[in-house]
């Protein structure tokens, strides 16, 4: 009998789709993003009444000649720009050294901890805020209510999307070979986490951060129920008096998003075409 090779990535008893195939699978999943995005940017480029197409709209908000009753949306940005940052700052001081720690030294937790930072995704936005109602009524009586205590619910949000991104750049390399080597050489703890596991989890983190960052900038449902205003809230209320505005600057968000996963794509490939140094 003949034996048949095949490759590395090849499933046994499964074609591999063909080429026209997979562009179709990426035809229709792209049309169905472009559409809506296609129909937004049309409704922005209306005049209205008069008829026709232009650019004023689109120009006031680039350049910044917004009137004064649209400041709370310059206000709103602001927010989600530092619950973005403290959000990250949360998932790389809190959730990256406990996944070091379960990954080298309590393997056995590996699957709770799985489990855990997976769970938030599985649980809808309304039904986290009626848990978190009662902690946020603390932590306002204790530090206040500002904008930035977001961050403390953000972090449960974006808890699946950082500990995938990281894992995998965690599995990818060989943590505890570099680890006791590291300490053998008489690294401490907090050298081996910050000079020697961090750079290799580079892309991995920057990969957690962006889609962190896209999380925040999109959140609507939290920020709404605990009367905090971030983009999403600010965009309602401008909605009810210019939705045009309120469209352009939805896209503009949407745009930072997609070129934040341009980012990471990039990142992603640089780490992998690196060329290895040889002794």
């Amino acid at each position: 009998m003949s034996a048949v090779t095949r490759g590395p990535g090849a499933v046994s008893g499964a074609p591999a789709p063909s080429r026209v195939l997979r562009w179709s699978i990426l035809g229709v999943i792209g049309t169905l993003f472009a559409v809506p995005i296609i129909a937004m940017v049309e409704f922005t480029l209306r005049r209205g009444l008069e008829g026709g197409y232009d650019f004023s709209r689109w120009m006031l908000v680039l350049t910044g000649s917004l009137g004064p009753e649209y400041r709370v949306l310059g206000q709103a940005i602001g927010n989600s720009l530092v619950l973005a940052a403290a959000t990250v700052a949360l998932m790389i001081v809190l959730l990256v050294p406990t996944m070091i720690l379960v990954h080298l030294k309590l393997p056995r937790w590996r699957r709770v901890l799985e489990f855990v930072c997976l769970l938030p995704i599985s649980i809808p936005a309304i039904v986290l805020v009626v848990g978190l109602a009662p902690v946020y009524g603390v932590i306002a009586r204790a530090a206040g209510s500002g904008v930035w205590s977001l961050a403390f619910a953000y972090g449960v949000l974006v808890l699946p999307f950082a500990y995938r991104a990281v894992q995998s750049n965690l599995d990818a390399i060989d943590a505890p070979t570099l680890t006791e080597a590291a300490r053998s050489l008489g690294a401490s703890w907090p050298v081996v986490i910050a000079r020697v596991l961090l750079p290799n989890l580079r892309t991995g983190l920057l990969a957690g951060a962006f889609i962190s960052v896209a999380v925040v900038l999109g959140e609507f449902t939290i920020a709404s129920l605990l009367n905090r205003q971030n983009l999403q809230t600010a965009l309602v209320i401008v909605q009810k008096d210019d939705p045009f505005i309120a469209v352009i600057v939805a896209l503009l968000s949407l745009l930072f998003a997609f070129l934040l996963l341009l980012v990471i794509g990039w990142i992603g490939r640089a780490g992998v075409n690196r060329p290895r140094r040889t002794s």
